[in-house]
């Protein structure tokens, strides 16, 4: 099944709503229609992509303010979830560490993997009842092209990625002839404050030759949601680095994109 198309009494969530990716998939689910929950941690921004979504579009659109690495938070917004017909989940919110692990801070590596795993499986199976129930719905999951390889100076983020790009795939297969999909995209790098959230924004000149833009990348992963695809893998480069982190030896592998770490962290 395609995603659903809109109704009145059906909400499209997007998480990590405040900027990137995720206020680009709330831009274009609103412009097909959908009404929004836009969940994220800074509720100044998401009330303001909130106005300007209304205005533009007339759907109704709600605000979530919600740290989603803290689960006594996110227990409120799941309970919140299952009580109400979600027709779309975008599971987009997470964030990257770089450096080797010896050095990171224990408590934000652990905030890492509650962000970009715990949460995503949570919210999951929060609405993934009610879709089944309704023989309808679409799951979006944002992993990444680290979580296709090992990356050593990024070891917590391409694990979780890893969870999240395995979580995805798997739950496509295992939501066959259900009437409802899950999509994973994994995209590369990708032109938002990302890359200052990780700690890398003075690479942003090089990481821009290769990056594809966020609305790019939040249009290709809602066409791929139309189309009922198993992965999106937004832009040339990315598709690339999936190709090498998947065949290339690990001897060789390892090695090197710990070079590149190293020159981001």
């Amino acid at each position: 099944m395609s995603l659903p198309g809109p109704r009145p009494q059906a909400y499209a969530v997007v998480t990590g709503a405040s900027a990137g990716i995720g206020q680009e998939l709330a831009r274009g689910l609103a412009r097909r229609g959908h009404n929004l929950l836009l969940v994220a941690r800074r509720a100044p921004k998401l009330e303001a992509l909130a106005e300007e979504v209304r205005a533009r579009h007339g759907v109704a659109v709600e605000v979530a303010p919600c740290d989603l690495a803290d689960r006594d938070a996110r227990q409120g917004l799941t309970k919140t979830l299952a009580e109400m017909e979600v027709s779309v989940l975008c599971n987009n919110a997470g964030f990257a560490t770089f450096g080797d692990l010896r050095h990171a801070d224990p408590a934000r590596e652990r905030e890492q993997v509650e962000l970009n795993a715990v949460a995503v499986h949570d919210l999951t199976l929060a609405v993934l009842p009610g879709m089944i129930r309704r023989s309808s719905g679409a799951i979006l999951i944002t992993g990444s092209t680290a979580g296709h390889q090992p990356f050593p100076g990024n070891a917590t983020y391409a694990a979780s990625k890893a969870f999240a790009n395995t979580f995805a795939e798997s739950l496509h297969g295992e939501l066959a002839h259900t009437g409802v999909t899950c999509t994973l995209i994994a995209p590369g790098p990708v032109r938002t404050e990302f890359n200052q959230v990780a700690g890398i924004g003075r690479a942003e000149r090089g990481i821009s030759l290769v990056s594809v833009s966020a609305e790019q990348a939040a249009e290709q992963a809602l066409d791929g949601l139309e189309k009922s695809h198993r992965v999106v893998v937004p832009g040339l480069f990315a598709k690339l680095e999936t190709l090498g982190g998947r065949y290339t030896p690990r001897r060789v592998l390892l090695p090197v994109l710990h070079l590149v770490a190293r020159g981001l962290s």
